[in-house]
């Protein structure tokens, strides 16, 4: 038993330290004090509340009580944004439009309307003023302003009145 407490370090444990927000090189010198490596695993989606390339993530988790030498795996924040194309959402419905740029880690700027039959139907994309087109690349996070009809429009009375005197022509004769 003496043995086995012996080879295994029996009873010595180390706890993790927190090393989120930190960079590779802070994070070495901090585990080299305690006995204890890491390993990068991966770079993860730009996170804005992080530096860029500090540490994300770590696993064991920050508290956790491990023997020397155990490996931290540490993921580290991207450099930027990456980016994404724009999806072709002219003609979709602005309850179509929404979910989508969501999903692609677009937000939702702002909403203007012009007269238009559909209510609601995407008819143009901005980015920062200027009109944009499906399959531009974009950075994630970018604002996308969209223009939709207001549904106002309908037949106008001059062209009913016609459509009504052409039938009325053909029904008497």
């Amino acid at each position: 038993m003496y043995w086995i407490s012996f080879t295994t370090n029996h009873g010595e444990e180390i706890t993790v330290p927190n090393l989120s927000k930190l960079t590779l090189e802070e994070a070495e010198d901090k585990l080299d004090e305690l006995d204890l490596d890491y390993e990068l695993l991966d770079t993860v989606d730009f996170n804005s509340s992080f530096p860029i390339h500090s540490i994300v993530q770590q696993d064991p988790a920050p508290g956790a009580k491990v023997k020397q030498n155990r490996v931290i795996y540490v993921k580290i924040n991207a450099s930027g944004y990456s980016k994404v194309r724009l999806p072709d959402l002219v003609q979709k419905t602005y309850r179509q439009a929404v979910p989508t740029l969501k999903a692609l880690g677009l937000e939702v700027g702002d909403t203007t309307y012009i007269p238009n039959l559909a209510k609601d139907m995407v008819l143009e994309m901005k980015v920062g003023g200027k009109s944009i087109k499906a399959g531009q690349q974009v950075l994630k996070m970018t604002k996308v302003d969209l223009v939709l009809g207001d549904g106002k429009i309908g037949f106008e009375e001059e062209n009913l009145d016609e459509i009504n005197q052409g039938t009325d022509s053909t029904a008497t004769e």
